[in-house]
């Protein structure tokens, strides 16, 4: 197993103590500390951001969908997305995906799932579509619709890696009638505070690639937008779900939003 690398502040990790979890190391608070004297909200926003991400997943389990690939799926946080498509359709399939040691080392965790379903973990980067789909396609069916989630994923991939091509070449597997799940933090909204927390990851060796709106919706060309579209996250479908405390109509600078392949 790869040695966890705790000199360096993760995204993950980070993501985790946002959330009061217990897996993260001091340089992860350190440095989620700087982000919060940028902006307060951070905690808030990570709470919504997995607020969407189970609102998306519980939708799409309405609609029939009844498997699932999700890519980036950081540490553990009840309730997991298998969790709650499986509460919808028991036989819901999961595959979870993450190139972190740390995420593996809680893998355990991501498998309890009910015995008409399935859960998998597979360990790999999202830069490596193929062997991705080649893992997957040990669990699910790539003939039948899949829901293909990367919820606060994308912006730690810049565009000198090919963030769109590799979506495109994820998405170019899967059938008519699958879905592209995707959330994205923004500079939009707080240009100075974006620009502040870019510098300081970069320092401490996190890319940060914010995108635009329209450089988000790019990720969605020729596929078929869900309503409301690509939208702040917690504009999207607040109906399936409780607010998150401490939120406010105020802006959550990301973007969400849920596509159907034709």
């Amino acid at each position: 197993m790869t040695a966890i690398d705790t000199s360096r502040p993760h995204p993950a990790r980070m993501y985790d103590w946002y959330l009061g979890g217990k897996d993260n190391y001091p340089v992860d608070e350190a440095m989620g500390r700087q982000m919060l004297a940028l902006d307060p909200r951070v905690p808030v926003m990570a709470r919504v951001n997995r607020a969407f991400m189970h609102r998306a997943t519980r939708w799409l389990a309405r609609q029939g969908v009844r498997q699932f690939l999700d890519i980036g799926t950081g540490i553990p946080t009840e309730p997991n997305l298998h969790q709650v498509a499986q509460e919808t359709a028991s036989d819901a399939r999961v595959v979870y995906c993450d190139n972190d040691p740390i995420v593996l080392a809680h893998a355990a965790a991501l498998l309890r799932g009910t015995d008409e379903g399935a859960t998998e973990y597979l360990q790999a980067d999202v830069r490596d579509p193929a062997a991705i789909v080649e893992g997957a396609r040990k669990v699910l069916d790539f003939g039948r619709p899949v829901a293909l989630s990367l919820i606060a994923l994308l912006h730690f991939v810049p565009d000198e890696d090919g963030a769109h091509e590799l979506v495109g070449r994820l998405l170019s597997e899967l059938p008519s009638g699958s879905y592209l799940v995707m959330s994205h933090a923004t500079a939009d909204f707080t240009p100075e505070e974006s620009k502040a927390a870019t510098e300081k990851l970069r320092a401490a060796g996190v890319t940060l690639a914010l995108r635009s709106r329209a450089d988000f919706t790019r990720f969605y060309a020729g596929l078929e937008l869900v309503e409301p579209g690509v939208e702040v996250p917690h504009r999207w479908h607040p109906e399936l779900g409780e607010a998150v405390p401490g939120q406010d109509d105020g802006v959550i600078p990301g973007y969400g939003a849920v596509g159907r392949k034709p």
